[in-house]
């Protein structure tokens, strides 16, 4: 591989990237901060992502908040794993990005004796095209139950995101986009993360809650080559784009470990209804970097060296917000999701970098040893929003196998403004229709998609633009500042997935509830019961009070007539007896 700009006998790298005999000195750091910039930021979603994440999740254009019930979930909302149950994933996506650059610029005619400008022309170079390689993307992820309540994930994906190169020459001429970007090959990144999920209301719907929350890390390194201008701006000895002020220089930054998280909800409000939402912290990046540089073959830089090579990057990646709501079982099977999402990209105003004891030496007009101190780059980068519309239909080709189609289309506003659009950071207003398709056998489901990307082509006109070429050794703003990204941009891309995924076990749902009595279990309990009318309520009667009754002598006994003729016989008189006298005592 071959890293000379021009063919006037500069040094150059080998095929390991090394740099022999001389490092570059200031312009270590800006390489450093705007070429972390570049991947780093693509590792998040609007304005450097290139598409939804996801083969099922991107059928249904990335509407996969309030519906999510796979392990697809852990990008779009955690919440949604809990549905999934117990399961193994696996997919992949091949990423055909292209993008076409014409460069504009204006050229000025300087007076050589006051240095005032008598003419400006606007000068096209040759249009260059970037490719991404054949590489495709994966997201791995497992689940399983350890609770009836819980569910916990662990999961690893790469962002979609495009890693381009484009030629170093032109016609034999050095490549008009090499101050902006000449490769990103040999970049890798991905996100690894673990997932919870909790259903703290498990009732027949509608009324169900799912809650759901993840850690996870940026992890991996970045590899890229630009090249930067060694000429001192507003001087007559050289001019802002002479290839032989050209400084190649490659970076490598490694390790990468950003912490951030995630958190989420969804909830069945009505019947057939599902509300979801989710948010994904920043990234607060602090990584660092080591740089090899090829100085200028111009004699100015024949005795310059540079001492150390290592510098630490720090900027923030924005926060992402999504609402969405799914409408299930219009007819049965059909399920039609619509998202918002939002993303804080103004939090990305700024890239400071600081070099780890970098000094440059011997440079002409400079003190002999030069330590450079940090360097703080603005980036201006704006807010962005996008909405997803997106659906699937279960169709039940028999008891144990369904067939999913899958479409859906997104739109999504670009976080980069157009003055300071470039190569390294291409993006515009994009629609995205995608179409895909799901097999479900059983356990196992199998999944594809393919999405193509229409993106606004932009023209930077020349006046508009506002990226500067690079030249750390300026102590002053130039008067009139070398712009490097006016032009006409056009880009597109298509994404081809394939996805795996298996389901040992759903979590236990509720029955629905009974609407008026539970079925017993008994024999003579199974057969209906008839609800017998309850009687009216009747006052209570008090007993009868006794009436009072007269005392009645009892009668007495009839008398017999006596049959001597003396009359009725009455009862014999007591014979009166006489007590007899006591003894006397002894």
């Amino acid at each position: 591989m071959t890293n000379d700009i021009d063919s006037e006998g500069r040094r150059g790298m080998d095929e390991m990237g090394t740099v022999t005999k001389r490092r570059g000195p200031l312009w270590v750091a800006a390489i450093a901060a705007a070429t972390l910039l570049s991947v780093a930021s693509r590792a998040e979603a609007a304005g450097f992502y290139v598409a939804e994440h996801g083969v099922r999740p991107l059928g249904r254009a990335g509407a996969f908040v309030a519906g999510g019930d796979d392990l697809g979930s852990i990008t779009y909302n955690p919440a949604g794993i809990f549905d999934a149950g117990s399961q193994f994933l696996f997919d992949a996506s091949y990423l055909n990005f292209s993008v076409d650059y014409t460069r504009q610029a204006l050229l000025r005619q300087v007076d050589p004796n006051t240095g005032e400008t008598v003419g400006t022309y606007r000068q096209t170079f040759p249009t260059v095209t970037g490719n991404a390689p054949f590489l495709p993307i994966p997201t791995i992820a497992g689940s399983f139950s350890p609770h009836p309540d819980w569910m916990l994930a662990f999961g690893a994906y790469a962002p979609y995101a495009a890693i381009p190169t484009f030629p170093d020459k032109v016609n034999g001429l050095p490549a008009p986009q090499r101050y902006s970007l000449v490769s990103l090959e040999g970049s890798l990144l991905a996100i690894i993360g673990g997932y919870v999920a909790w259903a703290p209301l498990k009732k027949a719907a509608p009324g169900n809650l799912r809650l759901g929350a993840g850690l996870e890390f940026l992890v991996g390194q970045f590899t890229a080559k630009k090249v930067m201008s060694g000429c001192l701006p507003e001087r007559f000895f050289c001019s802002p784009e002479d290839a032989s002020w050209d400084v190649l220089s490659e970076i490598k930054a490694a390790p990468i470990i950003t912490p951030s998280g995630n958190v989420g909800f969804q909830w069945e409000f009505a019947k057939g209804f599902r509300l979801g939402g989710s948010f994904h912290l920043p990234f607060w990046v602090r990584a660092p970097a080591t740089v090899k540089t090829r100085l200028p073959s111009t004699p100015v830089f024949d005795k310059s060296t540079q001492e150390g090579e290592g510098a630490t990057i720090k900027f923030a990646l924005p926060f992402v917000a999504r609402l969405g709501v799914e409408w299930r079982d219009m007819t049965p099977g059909m399920r039609i999701e619509l998202d918002g999402v939002y993303e804080q990209w103004s939090m990305h105003d700024t890239i400071t970098v600081s070099p780890d004891n970098i000094a440059i030496t011997n440079l002409p007009g400079f003190p002999q040893k030069y330590f450079i101190p940090d360097v703080t780059i603005p980036r201006g980068l704006q807010n962005s929003a996008s909405v997803r519309l997106g659906a699937e239909y279960s169709i039940k080709a028999s008891s144990s196998i369904h067939v999913i189609p899958r479409a859906g289309v997104s739109y999504e506003s670009s976080a980069v403004p157009t003055e300071t659009l470039s190569v390294l950071l291409v993006d515009s207003g994009k629609v995205t229709p995608s179409v895909g398709f799901g097999f479900e056998i059983g356990h196992v489901r199998l999944d594809a998609v393919f999405a193509h990307l229409f993106a606004q082509s932009v023209t930077v006109a020349p006046e508009q633009a506002r990226l500067q070429q690079t030249s750390p050794l300026s102590a002053n703003q130039p008067k009139y500042p070398d712009y490097i990204n006016g032009g006409v941009y056009k880009w597109s891309a298509n994404v081809i997935g394939l996805g795996f995924a298996y389901t040992f076990g759903h979590p236990a749902t509720p029955p629905p509830a009974p609407e008026k009595t539970i079925l017993p279990t008994t024999e003579e309990e199974k057969k209906p019961k008839v609800e017998e009318p309850k009687p009216e309520p009747v006052a209570e009667a008090k007993p009868p009070e006794p009436e009072p009754v007269a005392d009645v002598k009892p009668p007495e006994p009839e008398k017999k007539p006596d049959p001597k003729g003396k009359g009725p016989k009455g009862p014999k008189a007591p014979t009166p007896q006489t007590p007899k006298p006591l003894a006397p005592k002894k």
